[in-house]
C-alpha cells in the first residue's frame, strides 16, 4: 500500500474506447483514483452512478475521477453505456497498476480464498502527491465524502 504524502506512481491504461490515459496527463489536476472490484455488479454500479452524477462538482473543484477495475475495455463500454455513466473507467487486464497501488489482494467469501480487488480510493494532489486513501470503502455516503475532502484541502 502507497503512504500519503508519498509520489503517486505514473501509469498509463487504456479507457472504454481504448484511448491511452496517463495519470500525468492530469498534472496540475486533483484526481481521484478510485479502484473498483467489478463492472455491472451492485455496489461498483452505485458508486460509478454517484461519481457520474457529480462529475460537475468535482470539476468545479479542479478534479477528475478516474475508476479502475480489472475488467476489459469492451466490458467498461456496456458497463457505460448500460448505465449511462460519464466518469471515465479504466481497465487494468494485467492488474499492474492494481498492484501497485496495493489494491489487488488475498480476499475470503464463504471460506474460499481469492484474489480481487479490494474497494480503495487514493485522492491525489495536484503535484501529483497522495493526500488522502479511503481503505475498503463502503459506498454509501462515499462521493460526498471525497468531495468534502478536497474542498478541506483547496
Amino acid at each position: 500500500m502507497l503512504t500519503l504524502g508519498t509520489q503517486s506512481p505514473e501509469f498509463s491504461l487504456p479507457d472504454k474506447d481504448d484511448n491511452l490515459i496517463r495519470l500525468s496527463d492530469f498534472q496540475g489536476k486533483w484526481v481521484v483514483l478510485y479502484f473498483y472490484p467489478k463492472d455491472n455488479t451492485s455496489g461498483c454500479t452505485t458508486e460509478a452512478i454517484q461519481f457520474s452524477k457529480e462529475l460537475d462538482s468535482f470539476a468545479q473543484l479542479n478534479a477528475v475521477v478516474i475508476g479502475i477495475s480489472p475488467d476489459s475495455c469492451a466490458s467498461h463500454k456496456k458497463f457505460a453505456d448500460k448505465q449511462n455513466l460519464t466518469v471515465m473507467l479504466l481497465s487494468d487486464t494485467e492488474k499492474k497498476v492494481l498492484e501497485q497501488y496495493g489494491v489487488w489482494q488475498l480476499k475470503k467469501m464463504y471460506g474460499r480464498e481469492y484474489y480481487g480487488v479490494v474497494r480503495t480510493t487514493y485522492l491525489i494532489n495536484p503535484e501529483g502527491k497522495i493526500v488522502n486513501i479511503w481503505e475498503k470503502v463502503k459506498v454509501a455516503g462515499h462521493v460526498e465524502t471525497v468531495l468534502a475532502k478536497i474542498r478541506e484541502l483547496s
